[in-house]
């Protein structure tokens, strides 16, 4: 009797244990970058195809590569502002659509490589454009300025490609950066709103707000695609945490990091409540810790540097380009990446190289796997 309540025991503890390890299959199928939904869509139709590349694409923006999480993205924005998550639609598509009739690099179309600039530049286009929602001539610059960022992506790519950099959003800085010079506040066609530099003079109070100010830390997440609203930043979070939790760490502690870093510096309170001040050094702690380094205590420590001084330089940046009018975008964070990416010493050995560059978790198991094929290699050579 106590052996078959024994054996119904253990029956039903494996049952239990089988069925989590199957429910945690089904997750992790869907995490991460999802290389094996590229194999299921080889011989699918083509729009189908150019959907998931372009889903890529979107989550490609926030350094993710998998495209349940840009369909989470996508939805957030059309949740934010069904005309801006038009617009970002529209540009995903039409720079991947570029891509594809040019004939660049087939891994990289697939990859969302080719998407992901022309979407911010339209979302940029929107954001800044004075004429109001759904003014439909703007649709003209969001598909030529997208477009043109597949050629400027492409030209930059033999240029990096010596020092294996990533292009990164140089496209989209220096497109919507040259879309602003060219249209100006005034133009009858495509006017669009002056920016103010974080630094600027007027009712800064000295009380501060402490409840706004922690509110603007998830919202410098939804910044990365120009969105001040907090339900659909919490979902632009969460499709990061489904690419990586470790990604979704280090972005909301960018943030923070950017966030304390506009306080030192005293810069306009609407800047630290909407998020603008902790975007640009999510994007540097992103970058660092565990993405284009293997994650450690070091390269963690590492990416916390780098988000201070993505958002020190995002200020100074901003408080520059601002006294003419121009937001200072993603330029700070993407400098400073790239300078970080250019280091040597201890911290280069970390570094991963562009082409093996996946989520942050698979990276590390990578590396795991690698010491590990070298520890045997020395013991083996030392017999």
């Amino acid at each position: 009797m106590w052996t078959e309540t024994k054996t119904e025991a253990e029956a039903g503890s494996r049952t239990h244990a089988s069925f989590s390890r199957r429910v945690l299959d089904a997750l992790l199928w869907y995490t991460g970058d999802m290389e094996h939904l590229d194999k299921y869509m080889e011989d699918r139709f083509f729009m189908v195809q150019l959907a998931v590349w372009g889903l890529r694409g979107v989550s490609r923006v926030i350094l993710a590569n998998n495209p349940l999480s840009g369909a989470l993205i996508l939805a957030a924005l059309y949740w934010a502002s069904p005309w801006q998550g038009l617009l970002g639609t529209l540009g995903v598509v039409a720079s991947t659509l570029t891509a594809v009739i040019t004939g660049q690099d087939s891994a990289e179309v697939k990859g969302g490589l080719h998407g992901f600039n022309g979407m911010l530049v339209s979302l940029l286009m929107g954001v800044f454009s004075s004429a109001g929602d759904w003014y439909w001539w703007l649709l003209l610059p969001v598909c030529l300025g997208s477009a043109t960022c597949v050629f400027l992506f492409s030209g930059l790519s033999s240029l990096l490609d010596h020092w294996n950099l990533p292009v990164a959003v140089f496209p989209f800085n220096i497109t919507i950066i040259l879309y602003l010079l060219s249209t100006g506040p005034n133009s009858p066609y495509f006017p669009h709103h002056k920016a103010t530099p974080p630094g600027a003079l007027g009712t800064n109070h000295t009380e501060l707000i402490a409840i706004q100010v922690i509110r603007g830390i998830p919202l410098g997440v939804g910044q990365i695609y120009a969105c001040s609203s907090l339900g659909p930043s919490l979902v632009i979070l969460g499709a990061v945490l489904l690419y990586s939790p470790l990604l979704a760490i280090h972005a909301l502690l960018g943030s923070a990091v950017g966030t304390v870093t506009g306080l030192s510096v005293a810069v306009r309170h609407d800047s630290l409540y909407s998020g603008l001040s902790g975007f640009n050094g999510a994007l540097g702690c992103m970058a660092v810790g565990g993405l284009f380094f293997t994650f450690s205590w070091r390269t963690h420590f590492f990416a916390i540097a780098s988000a201070f001084f993505s958002a020190y330089a995002d200020i100074a940046l901003s408080n520059l380009l601002g006294t003419v009018g121009l937001p200072a975008c993603s330029w700070a964070a993407t400098l400073i990446t790239t300078l970080m990416l250019l280091l040597t010493g201890s911290l280069a050995t970390y570094r991963i190289p562009i082409g093996q560059v996946k989520a942050p978790e698979c990276n590390l198991h990578s590396r795991s796997q690698w010491e590990a094929g070298n520890t045997e290699e020395r013991e083996s050579t030392d017999v």
